[in-house]
């Protein structure tokens, strides 16, 4: 069962005096965190096989390193980014 919204701003509630902490998502697939969600931006893991495949390097935070910007909504292009970024992760 997945985790409710609700329970999510339960524990970032929780967590609102926490200095210094990444309070974004993170995205997992097959075991590997390939990814996230930070300020409104779906940012994917810098991979081997991704560079040259026109995405644009984002921050996520300050002190972190650049990743890919997933500019798409195409799914089946996604999952073609995705299955690229978990082989080269593996």
């Amino acid at each position: 069962m997945a985790s409710s919204l609700d329970y999510l701003e339960y524990v970032l509630d929780l967590l609102r005096e926490v200095n210094e902490m990444m309070g974004e998502f993170m995205l997992y697939k097959d075991g590997f965190l390939f990814g996230g969600v930070y300020d409104n931006r779906f940012l994917i893991k810098k991979t081997k096989s991704l560079e040259g495949k026109g995405l644009r390097e984002q921050i996520p935070y300050p002190s972190a390193k650049p990743m890919f910007l997933v500019d798409i909504e195409d799914p089946r292009e996604i999952e073609e980014l995705l299955s690229l970024a978990i082989k080269d992760l593996k």
